[in-house]
């Protein structure tokens, strides 16, 4: 077998092909060290082309909203007031460290998912407050 570097998608596709041939290799042989081979050019191609981020803060905490059937008010114990929760959801506000640990704790959301960048934050004067306290102005 002829293996190389994965430099485009047809590479990509060819690289498979050749792993459905090697696939249920008996460890040892020479087909499984292909198939090895194989798989980690596969894994480092996909996770360099096609990356796999952790949700937005927010869209992580409507996600686990849906599968519990949590209303806004029910995030009131874990974030704070309901205009509270209402910053946090309609992304006008930050979580702090309390809400993320908070949620973390009892609503069991990845803590990768709760520190990811959160997109679309609404630019309300709290957040040109703090842009304005943190470059020193």
């Amino acid at each position: 077998m002829n293996i190389k570097p994965i430099r485009s998608e047809s590479d990509l596709q060819e690289s498979f092909r050749q792993l459905e041939k090697v696939f249920q290799a008996k460890p040892g042989t020479k087909e499984a060290d292909d198939m090895e081979i194989l798989v980690t050019l596969i894994e480092a191609y996909e996770n360099k082309h096609y990356p796999i981020t952790p949700p937005d803060p927010v869209d992580a905490i409507k996600f686990r909203m849906e599968q519990q059937g949590l209303k806004a008010r029910d995030l009131e114990e874990h974030i704070g007031s309901s205009g509270r929760v209402s910053e946090i959801l309609n992304r006008k506000r930050p979580l702090s460290l309390k809400m993320i640990k908070c949620l973390h704790k009892n609503l069991h959301i990845p803590y990768e998912s709760l520190l990811a960048e959160v997109h679309k934050v609404a630019n309300t004067k709290h957040n040109q407050k703090s842009r304005a306290t943190l470059s020193g102005i």
